[in-house]
């Protein structure tokens, strides 16, 4: 079931969601087997015809295996709320810790376009096809995805915008600086 104020965003706005560097949950499905985890190395690639994504996941990673078996994933943006949550996917392993999302508390639902679980309570969602580079996946740990969907918290991102201002603190986004330290998104200022 789809969480309240879940809102679609045309594709051609779809890079506004990743624009202000978010950290981003990581999302994969295959074989009967579902992965989240966190990743600080998110952006927007290309914004033209077809969106594109970047995300660098380690070798190590089970989410990284889904993916590559899959070929889809979906980048999510975790709030405020969700910090202890985000810490904890990111730092456990699903090899070593099967009950992973259940002892983290991470709730899903299904993309729309079902080709992947979303993690409620997020603000934003970009649901993403494999866009295969054996070389950068190899060499680099950069995957690269076409975002064939969107979706966002119409609390916090109305008509193309974000707007954190007018909304409740747990729900802005979260940015990793390093050393387990996050700062989440400040006040808007205009040039």
């Amino acid at each position: 079931m789809t969480p309240a104020n879940f809102s679609h965003v045309p594709l051609d706005k779809s890079y506004r969601l990743l624009n202000h560097g978010p950290t981003v949950l990581v999302s994969a499905r295959h074989g009967g087997v579902t992965d989240v985890m966190a990743a600080a190395w998110a952006c927007v690639l290309d914004y033209g015809q077809t969106p594109r994504v970047t995300v660098v996941l380690d070798k190590a990673t089970h989410t990284r295996e889904l993916i590559e078996a899959s070929g889809a994933f979906a980048l999510q943006l975790p709030t405020r709320a969700q910090l202890a949550l985000t810490v904890g996917v990111g730092t456990d392993s699903l090899r070593t810790m099967p009950d992973k999302l259940v002892r983290h508390g991470v709730q899903l639902f299904e993309a729309p376009l079902g080709e992947v679980p979303l993690v409620a309570g997020c603000v934003g969602w970009l649901a993403c096809r494999l866009r295969p580079e054996p070389h950068n996946q190899q060499a680099y740990d950069l995957f690269i995805g076409d975002v064939v969907g969107a979706w966002a918290d119409e609390r916090v991102f109305r008509a193309g915008r974000w707007q954190f201002d007018a909304a409740p603190d747990e729900l802005r986004t979260l940015h990793h600086v390093a050393g387990g330290q996050f700062f989440v998104t400040g006040a808007a200022v205009q040039a």
